[in-house]
């Protein structure tokens, strides 16, 4: 039994609904059953904000079929990886008049990906074609035709058949469409396909995010490592300068302490890489904030991706510790595998 059954029934026990409002209002029991029923309806709709507020997909499919009268309508939207917006239209030359309405339908739905949309439809009951013959052009080819004949001094008879096979003669007319009442049975099977198209884009949003969440884990580890480590460069420096001029010199040369400072100062400054660590944590934290929203930021996740990977490379080419060169390694690997990943976002 869950929340809402269980408060429910607590208050069925609790007082009958034949009782007084200000003694219901009074009872303890039933000031405990509106705050539990209070609560219960806020976490259910914070769960669905956070449902709401999730990225998408590129890839998803929908489809969906349904009979109006002696039509039966097929949808098929399939969406693609693509930079941009490009929607592509396929349905019978009759419905032609609404492709526009389609797009636009579209485009407010997917933002970005290609989008290959396929209406079908199937007559139930055909009704018969209109066929109209061009009598007056088929009379003037006939007669142009045996003059040619008798000019040509060719002793043939024109047949009706030669007469057919010219361009024009008959004409075959499907019966006219109601563009409007198509449109209106048209958008019905559009909806319940976008909505197919929609919940797949939702549901693999969310395993990209959760992939994303995942993988982000290990990279502001690696980073707050090295921001660590920054903090013990000038003292490790200064100890490896002393320990490589005593071996050099065996000890025998004394160390003027005002040189040795300005050396590591100088080796400091150019290890330093607190400035790309604070970038980089910044744009981690934008990256989180981004995939919890429900807006298309593909693009300015890749973005944010290719400055991550700026700051990782410029780390790397200053930090001289094995142990740290293995964490840009490892932040690498994992900023790549992010950057597949993004490619498949909206």
């Amino acid at each position: 039994m869950n929340i809402q059954d269980t408060v429910f029934s607590q208050r069925s026990v609790m007082l009958s609904d034949s009782e007084p409002v200000s003694n219901r209002m009074a009872c303890p029991l039933y000031v405990c059953f509106l705050k539990e029923l209070k609560c219960y309806l806020f976490s259910n709709s914070l769960s669905k904000k956070r449902e709401d507020r999730m990225i998408k997909s590129m890839t998803a499919f929908g489809r969906t079929e349904k009979t109006f009268g002696e039509r039966t309508y097929t949808v098929e939207i399939r969406c693609l990886n693509h930079r941009y917006c490009d929607i592509r239209v396929h349905m019978p030359p009759q419905l032609t008049p609404l492709e526009e309405r389609v797009k636009k339908l579209v485009a407010t739905r997917i933002s970005r990906g290609r989008v290959e949309i396929a209406v079908a439809v199937r007559h139930t009951s055909l009704a018969p074609p209109k066929i109209e013959v061009n009598v007056p052009l088929a009379k003037s080819y006939y007669e142009a035709l045996c003059g040619l004949s008798d000019a040509l001094g060719i002793r043939e008879n024109v047949g009706i058949q030669t007469v057919l096979d010219m361009k024009g003669i008959i004409t075959v007319t499907e019966p006219e469409e109601d563009i409007e009442k198509v449109w209106t049975t048209l958008l019905a099977c559009l909806e319940e396909a976008l909505q197919a198209v929609n919940s797949m884009r939702a549901s693999e949003g969310k395993a990209i995010c959760d992939d994303f969440q995942k993988r982000l884990g290990p990279v502001e580890n690696g980073l707050s490592q090295i921001e660590e480590s920054a903090a013990h460069v000038v003292s490790d420096y200064q100890n490896r300068l002393k320990e490589q001029i005593a071996r050099l010199t065996d000890g025998v040369v004394e160390l003027d302490p005002d040189r040795l400072a300005q050396e590591v100062a100088l080796l400091c400054a150019k290890s330093d890489v607190t400035e790309e660590v604070v970038r980089a944590k910044s744009h981690l934290k934008q990256f989180r904030s981004m995939i919890e929203s429900d807006s298309p930021v593909g693009r300015s996740l890749d973005f944010l991706l290719q400055e991550l990977n700026r700051e990782v490379n410029t780390i790397g080419s200053k930090v001289g510790d094995a142990r740290l060169s293995q964490i840009v390694v490892t932040l690498k690997s994992e900023l790549e595998k992010i950057r597949e990943q993004v490619q498949n976002v909206e």
